[in-house]
C-alpha cells in the first residue's frame, strides 16, 4: 500500500517540490494595519477608563475614610457633651453637700449620696481642679483676691480654694475660684 504522499506524487508530480513553496495568507496589508490601529485605540480607551475608575475608587475610599473619622470625632464629641451636661446638672447639688460637710454634721445617708455622686463623677473622668499650694494658672483658676505671702516660693500660688474647679480631660467644666499668694518682701507696691 502506498503512503499518502506517494499517492499525491502520483497525481501531481510537480507537488514534489513543495519544500520550495511558501504559502502566503491572503490578508490585505491595509486591513491588518487598520485592525491593529483599532485594537490599539480600544486598548488606549480601556486604559483611560481604567484610570478614571481607579481615580474614582480612590476618591470614594478617601471620602469614606474621612467620613468615618468625622463620625468617630462626632461620637466622641457627643459623649463629651453628654458627660459635661450630666456633670453640670449634678454639680450644684454636689457642691452644696461638700459645703455642708465643712460646716455642719451631715447624716450618714447624705454622706452616702455625696460619695455616690463623687464616684459617678470619677467614672465620667471628672477631675478636681484647685489645690492649695499649686501654681496659679489663669486657664484653670479664677482669682478672687490676693493674700500676702512670706516667701518668694509661694508667690503666685493658690492660698485658698473658695470653690473647687472641675475638668474632663482637657475640657474645663468650671475653673476653680481661688485666692492667690503675692510676695511683697516688705515693699509697698504702687
Amino acid at each position: 500500500m502506498d503512503t499518502q504522499e506517494e499517492q499525491v506524487e502520483q497525481l501531481d508530480p510537480e507537488l514534489d517540490e513543495r519544500e520550495d513553496m511558501t504559502i502566503e495568507p491572503e490578508v490585505e496589508e491595509r486591513g491588518a494595519e487598520d485592525k491593529i490601529a483599532k485594537m490599539r485605540e480600544e486598548i488606549s480607551v480601556c486604559r483611560r477608563e481604567k484610570q478614571e475608575y481607579m481615580d474614582g475608587w480612590q476618591r470614594a475610599k478617601a471620602d469614606y475614610v474621612n467620613a468615618l473619622k468625622r463620625f468617630n470625632e462626632d461620637v466622641t464629641a457627643s459623649e463629651l457633651k453628654g458627660k459635661i451636661k450630666a456633670v453640670e446638672t449634678l454639680l450644684p447639688a454636689f457642691d452644696a453637700l461638700e459645703r455642708a460637710k465643712e460646716h455642719v454634721e451631715i447624716p450618714e445617708g447624705f454622706l452616702a449620696i455625696a460619695r455616690q455622686i463623687g464616684n459617678a463623677f470619677a467614672s465620667l473622668g471628672l477631675e478636681e481642679i484647685g489645690k492649695i499650694g499649686e501654681q496659679f494658672d489663669p486657664a484653670l483658676h479664677d482669682a478672687f483676691g490676693q493674700d500676702t505671702v512670706d516667701t518668694i516660693e509661694t508667690d503666685d500660688t493658690v492660698t485658698v480654694v473658695l470653690e473647687k474647679g472641675w475638668r474632663i480631660g482637657d475640657m474645663i467644666i468650671r475653673p476653680a475660684k481661688v485666692r492667690v499668694g503675692r510676695f511683697a518682701n516688705g515693699k509697698q507696691e504702687v
